[in-house]
């Protein structure tokens, strides 16, 4: 017995049995149909308890009068007796603690649990981020689990296919830029007819209603891998730089992006970019900033993706020291004052009071990042019955593992199948590694680590589980079971 409900392009919360496969849970779920498809339904499954409750509950043809004679005169089947549960042998028997509250009664069923969550999740609150490159073939990531550099023509478009299809529709765009068209001052981040702009263009030709997010900052287009500008003596130049980061962002409107994201840390970059945004009639083109970027050593997968390390130094001189706390309320202050629409705290997890902080004291949207962190490799070889732990560089830390460690040669000198190969590291690695080492449950660990995230006060965030956990919440995933 099943009953069918309309799959519409609609926010849905809290909805019951959300997909085709017989599950009955709750979750919420975003979703949109691809153009020229027919509408589908969700079927929702009655279970055979419920059909034989349906059976002993069918009207048996009386009137109300003698329905109500059955009332008055107390003909009624005799309740059935209580019966308490009985507690384990060896339980003592005590009298109840004296008490008027008890918080454990909100939370004794999943019902109730359901009806008191303070913190909720959907898809819609979800950003996936995209690593393209000039390719047609995909490249894996060596750094991250399940990540690709995708061929912005071929492999990107049926990522975003997918990801709509549980109902994610925001993307931000990360490009791995050729050497050859690197400079010192990222003269391509601001050409018209680049990966990036030629990219916003296509998604917005097949997909016209998604969110497009893009960054803006140099370090991909850069020779010298930082964000920006950088002098002899290697002093990164603030105001040159911005002015290179207005013509990128104004570049990214014109394709036809809808948020501008300028990570570079530059002191005045965002009024600078509004104020170019506006006088080139792009009003309407949002800015989310990296407000409180900190100078974290989470980011090493992340700029091997774009091949976007720097050739000398750090940047510590532009992104946050990791100790301050009260400096993010600087940043808010200038960020919000210079036109932002948007703050965004990178990283997300080890951050998560800093978000609170900015939650707390503006009533812009809060975004966090989710992001992976130091490299490492795991693999679990069932022949020798043994975990191989590689990475670059070596040597490493020992690692608590429910099996041998063994520490070989570099992950690229590993002649390991494909299949069986999962690099983790940071705010995402760690929970890969994890599931790989089947100390923790993966799934469940991933949307726990979202919640933290949106309880804490982040109103999107940006994560590489965006497509897993959007399964999860539409009730295709084993946590939503």
């Amino acid at each position: 017995m099943a009953s069918t409900v309309p799959f519409s392009p609609a926010k849905v919360q809290m909805l019951k049995a959300t997909n085709c496969h017989g599950h009955a849970a709750f979750g919420s779920c975003f979703a949109v149909p691809r153009t020229g498809l027919k509408q589908r339904s969700l079927a929702v499954r009655v279970s055979s308890e419920q059909e034989a409750a349906a059976a002993v509950r069918a009207p048996s043809g009386r009137s109300i009068e003698e329905c109500e004679a059955d009332a008055v005169a107390g003909r009624f089947p005799a309740p059935a007796a209580f019966v308490r549960p009985k507690a384990p042998d060896g339980t003592p028997e005590i009298r109840p603690l004296d008490m008027a509250k008890r918080p454990r009664r909100n939370r004794r069923s999943p019902a109730l649990r359901a009806a008191f969550q303070e913190t909720t999740i959907s898809p819609a609150n979800l950003v996936l981020p995209l690593f393209i490159h000039e390719g047609e073939e995909d490249a894996p990531i060596g750094a991250m689990p399940g990540c690709f550099r995708l061929g912005w023509q071929h492999g990107l478009l049926d990522e975003v296919y997918k990801a709509r299809d549980v109902g994610v529709n925001s993307f931000v765009l990360f490009p791995k830029v050729p050497d050859a068209l690197k400079s010192p001052t990222g003269v391509e981040a601001y050409n018209d007819n680049g990966l990036v702009p030629r990219t916003i263009r296509l998604l917005k030709d097949k997909f016209p209603d998604i969110i497009v997010y893009t960054d803006v900052a140099l370090d991909p287009y850069s020779s010298d891998g930082h964000d920006g500008i950088v002098r002899e003596d290697g002093v990164i130049l603030n105001d040159e730089t911005v002015y290179q980061l207005c013509k990128q962002a104004v570049s990214q409107a014109r394709a036809g992006a809808d948020v501008v994201s300028p990570s570079d840390m530059m002191d005045g970059r965002v009024g600078a970019i509004r104020s170019a945004l506006d006088a080139e009639g792009f009003n309407d083109v949002s800015i989310m900033s990296y407000t409180a970027k900190y100078a974290s050593s989470f980011y090493g997968p992340f700029r091997e993706a774009l091949d976007s390390n720097p050739r000398f130094g750090d940047k510590k001189t532009y992104q946050m020291n990791p100790a301050n706390y009260r400096e993010a309320l600087l940043e808010t202050a200038a960020d919000e004052a210079e036109g932002a629409d948007i703050l965004l705290v990178k990283p997300g997890l080890p951050y998560l009071d800093i978000i609170r902080l900015l939650r707390d004291n503006s009533a812009l949207p809060i975004a966090a990042y989710q992001k992976p962190g130091p490299r490492c490799l795991l693999y679990t070889s069932d022949a020798v019955n043994e975990i191989v732990l590689a990475a670059a560089p070596l040597p490493l830390k020992p690692v608590i593992a429910p099996e041998p460690i063994v520490v070989q040669q570099p992950a690229e000198e590993l002649d390991l199948p494909r299949g069986g190969v999962a690099q983790v590291s940071g705010e995402y690695s760690m929970i890969k590694a994890g599931g790989a080492l089947n100390m923790i449950d993966e799934e469940k660990v991933m949307m726990e680590s979202l919640m933290c995230l949106r309880r804490a006060g982040a109103d999107v965030i940006l994560t590489y589980f965006a497509r897993q956990a959007a399964v999860v919440l539409c009730g295709m995933g084993s946590a939503a079971k």
